[in-house]
């Protein structure tokens, strides 16, 4: 079946929606090989209206992998480089004069996109980190008084190298948690790589989707459809529980000076709903929790560095903890 012709047909019905996002990871696996789970991520982000930090170190298709999830969503998508001497205004767009008309008019920066994508955001100054801010947290960006709405859907995937750290600006605390998933791209298996060699050996160009055969097998009515399926989508109080439970324990944890607060906590929620949703069930389960903790929480917590300097990393305390909350049956 065409998913594209499926779309046509019966756009805006759930379960239309959720065949055209299963059809994602075909698609996408045109253009990139492996990295599943990061599909998924970005996935459940758009379906959540979140944002996702991609960490990775350079060369794992990280700028690839959203340019093709954007084509193959029919969305709008724009880069940019973040460098030390970028200013607020290069994202966000300023006021420029017009001398024809002897007015001010307002020339829209990149963020006025689907998908923006920011590339390396930890090289730039807090100032211009934190002009994402508003646009993340409102959907709005505020210039000479005025606010101004983005499109929708809007998400931002912004990328860290998680090894040079020289000359970088570690983003604070509140801008971490503005992150609803933080999602890690691991260097490929020995045959992925093997794959991807043959790929570009046969003339694969990755700046030519087109010509990979990545089109459009979602819509923006296909992401409305879901994100109003997922609305209603039952969690139990039991599950409240057991998202409240791993949360708290975070906070009491000795391996951590800052724990998941309670915005970490509907995060989580947010996010096993949309994953129990895409695997086809109106309800949440246990596993749906787990399958997310780690990916919405790990920004959201912070190290003790004696904990740090003996070799403990956010995702073990995570995974310790889920080890030892009670599981309701």
């Amino acid at each position: 079946m065409d998913p594209t012709t499926d779309n046509a047909g019966h756009a805006g019905d759930p379960g239309s929606a959720r065949s055209s996002l299963e059809a994602l990871r075909a698609e996408i696996a045109k253009a990139v090989v492996g990295q599943d789970p990061a599909v998924t991520g970005l996935v459940v982000a758009l379906l959540c209206r979140g944002h996702v930090l991609l960490e990775g170190v350079p060369g794992v298709a990280k700028t690839l992998l959203v340019r093709t999830l954007a084509a193959a969503l029919e969305l709008d998508t724009k880069r940019v480089q973040f460098t030390p001497d970028l200013m607020p205004s290069d994202v966000t767009g300023s006021l420029v004069y017009d001398a024809r008309t002897a007015e001010f008019s307002f020339q829209p920066g990149p963020v006025f996109t689907n998908l923006l994508l920011a590339d390396e955001i930890n090289r730039t100054p807090p100032k211009t980190q934190s002009s994402l801010l508003e646009a993340m947290e409102e959907r709005q960006v505020t210039v000479d008084g005025t606010p101004r709405l983005l499109p929708e859907p809007f998400l931002v995937v912004a990328t860290q190298n998680p090894v040079e750290y020289e000359g970088t600006y570690p983003l604070p605390e509140a801008q971490l948690d503005r992150f609803l998933l933080k999602l890690t791209i691991p260097l490929p298996s020995r045959q992925d790589e093997i794959d991807v060699l043959t790929r570009h050996a046969a003339g694969f160009n990755p700046r030519d989707l087109r010509a990979a055969g990545v089109r459009p097998v979602a819509s923006p009515a296909d992401l409305e459809a879901a994100r109003a399926s997922i609305a209603k989508t039952t969690v139990s109080p039991e599950i409240m529980a057991y998202v409240v439970d791993i949360c708290r324990a975070t906070r009491e944890s000795p391996s951590l000076t800052l724990g998941v607060s309670p915005r970490g906590a509907t995060a989580l929620l947010s996010t096993s709903r949309a994953w129990a949703w895409l695997t086809g069930r109106d309800y949440v389960i246990p596993d749906d929790v787990k399958a997310l903790a780690l990916p919405t929480l790990r920004h959201r917590v912070q190290l003790r560095p004696e904990a740090e300097m003996e070799g403990v990393t956010a995702d073990s305390v995570i995974n310790a903890i889920l080890a030892h909350v009670p599981v309701p049956r």
